[in-house]
């Protein structure tokens, strides 16, 4: 997978992300820490088809999705709910 990172002014980091079967998405980390998934057609890679808004609870479920270390989570969760 190739993730290119670019700053933009102002607005935080786009993430774009091509996995290596193809296709192609992009996260926005704006600096108020808001993130944005951005969908791509293959015909044309250099504007976004679609734009979600996520919540910081739905980032975390999705970011919780892709993990294929569950064990970390659940201890960071464990580790979170003991500090509070």
């Amino acid at each position: 997978m190739r993730i290119d990172r670019t700053t933009v002014a102002g607005n935080g980091v786009l993430h774009h992300i091509a996995p290596r079967r193809g296709g192609r998405f992009g996260l926005l980390v704006d600096a108020d820490n808001t993130r944005q998934l951005f969908t791509y057609e293959e015909s044309d890679l250099d504007v976004p088809a679609q734009a979600i808004l996520l919540e910081p609870d739905e980032a975390d479920q999705v970011a919780e999705i892709c993990t294929t270390n569950r064990l970390a989570i659940a201890c960071s969760r464990l580790n979170d709910a003991c500090a509070n």
